[in-house]
C-alpha cells in the first residue's frame, strides 16, 4: 500500500496558499516566451543564414517545442492559468496542436500515471521501465531520435491510427480523422499558410518539422528518462520519481519550464509549473531535502541509468505510437 504524504503533513497553510495560487499571467508570459524564442531563432537564420544558425535554431525550436508539450501538461492539470478557458485555449491551440498533440487525451492516460506512477499498469512505465540499459543501446536510441527516425515512426503510426480501420467507409474514415488529428492538421496547415504568406514557406519543413522530429524527440526522451528511470522504489513517494538540478544550459536545452522538479510535481500535481521553484525552496525549508530523489544534472542522470556491459541482447519492449505524443516514443 502506498504511503502518500499530505500536503499539510509538508508544507504550512501559507506556503500552501502561495504555491497553488495559479495565474492568467503567468500562463501568457510562458507561451509568449516558448513561441518568441522560437520565432528569435528562426528570425536569426532568415537575417543570417549559415550553418550554426541553422542547427542553433533547430536545437533552440525543438527545446521549445518540448516546452510547449511542457505547458500543455500543466494545462491538463488545470494549473497553467487560473481562469479555465484561458486555461484549456492555450493548452489546446498553441501548446498541443502545434505539436499534433491533444490536452484531453494526454489527460485521460496522465492522471493514471500519477496514481499509478512506477506500478506495473502506470501507462508510462514502458518509457523508462525496463533501465539499466547498455550504454551502447542508449546511444542508439538517440541517434535515432537525433536523425529523425523515431519521430518518423511516430508520426506514420499517428496517421494509421488516425485514419482508423480498413473496413470503414471513407466519409467514417475522414470522420474518424478529424477526430483524431483534425484541429491539429488545421492548425498546422495555418502555421504553413503564414510561412508562405510571410515569404519563407520552407520555414515550416526545415524549422517546424525537423525539430519536431530530431531534437525534440531526444530531449523528450532524455527528460523521461531523468523523471522516472532506476529511482529507489516505486511504493516511495519521495523516490517514486527524481529532481535533476539542472544548471542553465541544461534548463535553456533540456528542461524548460522548471520540468526538471519532477518529484516535486508528483508530491503536489495541482502546483503550477512556475511555482515548483517555491514549492522545493518550501520543502527544504521544512527538512525534507534528504528525501527527496535527486541528481546533479542530466549527464549525471545518463550515466546511472546505463551500465557498462557489450550490449542489451535486443529484448527490450517497444512502445509505438498512441495518439498524444506528449510522452510515447519507440522504447528499444
Amino acid at each position: 500500500m502506498r504511503n502518500s504524504p499530505s500536503a499539510a503533513s509538508l508544507l504550512t497553510p501559507a506556503q500552501l496558499s502561495a504555491v497553488r495560487t495559479r495565474s492568467d499571467g503567468w500562463g501568457l508570459a510562458l507561451v509568449a516566451h516558448a513561441w518568441g524564442v522560437m520565432l528569435g531563432a528562426a528570425a536569426v537564420f532568415v537575417w543570417w543564414p549559415n550553418v550554426l544558425t541553422f542547427v542553433l535554431a533547430v536545437v533552440l525550436i525543438g527545446s521549445r517545442q518540448l516546452g510547449l508539450l511542457i505547458l500543455m501538461h500543466d494545462g491538463a492539470h488545470g494549473s497553467l492559468c487560473h481562469t479555465p478557458w484561458l486555461n484549456r485555449l492555450l493548452a489546446q491551440l498553441f501548446c498541443a496542436w502545434p505539436t499534433f498533440a491533444d490536452t484531453d487525451v494526454y489527460r485521460a492516460y496522465h492522471l493514471k500515471h500519477h496514481t499509478r506512477t512506477q506500478q506495473s499498469d502506470d501507462p508510462d512505465i514502458i518509457l523508462t521501465g525496463y533501465y539499466p540499459i547498455s550504454r551502447a543501446s542508449l546511444r542508439r536510441k538517440l541517434t535515432r531520435d537525433l536523425i529523425g527516425r523515431t519521430g518518423l515512426a511516430q508520426r506514420r503510426a499517428q496517421l494509421r491510427q488516425a485514419w482508423g480501420p480498413q473496413e470503414l467507409s471513407a466519409l467514417a474514415r475522414v470522420r474518424h480523422y478529424w477526430r483524431a488529428l483534425g484541429p491539429q492538421t488545421v492548425t498546422n496547415l495555418a502555421m504553413a499558410w503564414l510561412a508562405h504568406a510571410a515569404g519563407h514557406g520552407w520555414l515550416y519543413l526545415t524549422l517546424w518539422l525537423l525539430p519536431l522530429l530530431t531534437w525534440q524527440q531526444l530531449v523528450l526522451r532524455v527528460r523521461n528518462i531523468a523523471e522516472h528511470a532506476v529511482v529507489r522504489a516505486p511504493d516511495d513517494m519521495f523516490g517514486n520519481a527524481r529532481t535533476t538540478l539542472a544548471n542553465v544550459l541544461e534548463r535553456a536545452l533540456v528542461a524548460p519550464y522548471w520540468v526538471n522538479l519532477h518529484l516535486e510535481h508528483h508530491l503536489l500535481m495541482w502546483v503550477p509549473c512556475y511555482r515548483l521553484a517555491l514549492l522545493s525552496a518550501y520543502l527544504i525549508d521544512n527538512g525534507h531535502a534528504d528525501k527527496i530523489e535527486t541528481e546533479h544534472g542530466y549527464l549525471a542522470v545518463l550515466r546511472k541509468v546505463t551500465v557498462a556491459r557489450d550490449d542489451d541482447p535486443g529484448g527490450a519492449p517497444r512502445k509505438r505510437a498512441t495518439g498524444t505524443f506528449a510522452n510515447g516514443f519507440e522504447a528499444v
